[in-house]
């Protein structure tokens, strides 16, 4: 288990956590939350060894292994496929000796590895691998691709894959949810809900958050505070503690200022001076409470706008992509839009990665022409559009008040520096360079812009990336309220369900309207996949139709000899959950025995206790591995049925 005993950390000379106790116990799952800058991060460099207490104690057991997502990913020739099972260091260091073995030539020693491979479902490792990658967004096609040849967003998948596949005791994963669009996102909240070791997890996504975890650990005035229940519960305690501490304060100040008032009136009376000099010192041993409030407060709303055309925007039989270049004709992402945007529009836009969602945004902001249809926009209208390059367009060298008043040019600085604070920029902030500034504080700058617009429509394309919780709130709040049309691309669900009335489905180039709600759309997602599979059957068989009966056999020999290896290691991985049923059903047995819970057994228990999870685990698991053999298998063979 981890225990922190009056633990202090600081990085330089601020203090971020100081004298905090808590125990996180093992295979617990425990969401690590607090504002910005409030030592989150240092705690994990704490977990890690990378960073030593200032005082009080962090304890773990030695003898676990921690994994977590590497920063930075080189760029490499290595396969992604290769490179995410580098993640289980155990089977690799296996495999080193299996090969050093054969090269001495060993036969003992080789047999003794093998089994130690093939105890540690080593020989599944690539097939766990490929379950990972598809999971978080590769197609089959990239598995063999070099690492070097992915961008930043998806070498961070790699990392993230490759922390999720070792053997770790300890899981640290910080805003894994980052780079991930809302298909990963989901997909990984299943993956982290069957995952049996301790985690420890930053995000800002609440939903993510309520799905996966079972305790929160709040980080606040440099205090650490464990709370039972996922973030919902947490906010619920939280708010029904900050309201007795709240009570405790009031009742505090009713008594002292009923002391004070009777030292002062009667300390100079001799009759009863000895009653004031013992209120006197009952004045001086209260408590010493401080007033219930909550940090990074963000006030901030959208003003009602001057008017509301109709419709605001539409598009008419358009086609979407990017315009030809000098060598190439354009590039065609979608066909066909037709969409009208009308005053309380609310839409959430859905589609895997890559499928165009983000391109119809820029269609309808104008940042991109269209290649083919018509686009009808009202007079005058304001459009409050939000993307990621945004950030980078944003002035380094200037402060947010210059950024105000460049874009209102009437405000003065008071004026716009009470603007700023509505959105978290006060004191120095506000006149800081937006040079130093965080991921976090230049998207509040960019929606603190939009916002002082007051814009008729707005299109947001994952505008909570990098927010944390209380300003992702207080985004949710102000989009509630906001009385004009709204196009919203996110993969924070909360976010979502909280803001849209509607969904749109991006996929195979087209637009539609999707009637349903988020779990029908991960419904989709498995039977699309279904599809997909079905698909390339079809094609395979249709690609058959020209061959002879000979070249039909021997075909389907070459395919059983490729295949006899994911046949080998399917039956492997039957036999072996057909065992772990044969133990659970004994260990069930044992549970079934009311003589178990006898106090002297508790031990026993215990230990039936976490078996019993283990096994369930392990064939969940490789049921769906074995699921993944059979259809890669069904693939391969379907050439020929």
């Amino acid at each position: 288990m981890i225990i922190a005993t009056d633990l202090s950390l600081d990085r330089g000379a601020k203090n971020l956590i100081k004298s905090s106790s808590f125990t996180i116990h093992p295979n617990h799952k425990v969401g690590l939350v607090g504002s910005n800058g409030c030592g989150k991060s240092s705690l994990f460099a704490a977990l890690l060894g990378n960073l030593s207490p200032d005082s009080g104690d962090l304890s773990l057991p030695a003898a676990w292994d921690i994994a977590t997502v590497k920063q930075e990913t080189p760029s490499l020739e290595q396969s992604a496929l290769d490179y995410v099972m580098d993640g289980d260091k155990e089977f690799r260091q296996l495999e080193q000796e299996l090969e050093q073995a054969r090269i001495t030539d060993n036969g003992n020693l080789e047999a003794i590895l093998i089994n130690k491979i093939d105890t540690i479902n080593g020989y599944s490792l690539p097939a766990r691998a490929g379950e990972l990658l598809h999971g978080l967004g590769f197609l089959q096609s990239q598995l063999e691709n070099p690492v070097k040849d992915f961008s930043g967003g998806w070498r961070m998948r790699l990392n993230l894959a490759q922390a999720l596949i070792s053997r770790a005791d300890l899981l640290l994963l910080d805003e894994p949810t980052n780079h991930l669009d809302l298909d990963a996102v989901i997909w990984l909240q299943r993956w982290l809900k069957r995952f049996t070791g301790t985690l420890v997890l930053i995000s800002h996504d609440r939903d993510f958050l309520d799905t996966v975890i079972g305790q929160i650990l709040h980080i606040e005035h440099q205090r650490a505070k464990l709370y039972s229940g996922n973030y919902t519960a947490f906010e619920r305690q939280r708010r029904e503690h900050l309201a007795q501490q709240d009570a405790q304060y009031q009742k505090q100040q009713k008594e002292a200022a009923h002391l004070t008032a009777f030292v002062d009136r009667f300390r100079a009376k001799a009759s009863k001076a000895k009653q004031a000099q013992s209120r006197l010192k009952r004045l001086e041993k209260l408590p010493d409470l401080a007033p219930a409030h909550v940090d990074s407060q963000f006030t901030f709303s959208f003003e009602e706008p001057e008017s509301l055309p109709y419709p605001l925007l539409s598009l008419e039989e358009s086609q979407c992509g990017y315009p030809k270049s000098d060598h190439d004709g354009p590039v065609i992402i979608l066909e066909g839009v037709g969409l009208t945007l009308i005053p309380g529009s609310r839409i959430g836009l859905l589609g895997r990665n890559g499928a165009g969602k983000s391109t119809l945004i820029k269609s309808l902001a104008g940042e991109l022409s269209l290649l083919a249809g018509k686009r009808y926009c009202a007079q005058d209208l304001k459009v409050g559009y939000f993307s990621q390059h945004q950030l980078e367009q944003l002035h380094a060298p200037s402060s947010p008040v210059d950024h105000i008043l460049r874009a209102k040019p009437t405000l003065g600085e008071p004026q716009a520096r009470t603007f700023l604070g509505k959105f978290g920029f006060s004191g120095d902030q506000a006149l800081s360079q937006v040079a130093t500034m965080s991921g976090g504080e230049k998207a509040r700058l960019v929606l603190a812009l939009i916002v002082l617009e007051k814009p008729q429509l707005l299109l947001l394309d994952e505008p909570t990336n990098h927010l944390d919780l209380e300003m992702r709130q207080a985004l949710v709040m102000a989009l509630q309220d906001f009385g004009g049309a709204i196009i919203l691309i996110a993969h924070d669900r909360f976010l979502l369900e909280s803001c849209v009335d509607e969904f749109y489905l991006v996929a195979n180039g087209r637009v539609s309207d999707f009637s349903g709600d988020i779990d029908d759309y991960q419904q989709w997602l498995n039977d699309d996949k279904k599809q997909a599979i079905k698909s390339i059957k079809t094609e395979q068989q249709g690609s058959d139709k020209g061959l002879d009966k000979k070249q039909l056999r021997q075909q389907q020999a070459e395919l059983r000899k490729k295949s006899a290896p994911l046949r080998k290691e399917a039956d492997k991985l039957e036999k072996k959950v057909h065992q772990w049923q044969e133990e659970l059903a004994k260990v069930e047995a044992l549970l079934s025995d009311s003589d178990i819970y006898q106090a002297e057994r508790k031990s026993e228990l215990t230990d039936l206790l976490k078996k019993q999870a283990n096994l369930k685990n392990d064939i969940e698991e490789n049921e769906m591995l074995w699921l993944d053999l059979a259809e890669q298998i069904e693939e391969m063979m379907s050439v020929t049925d």
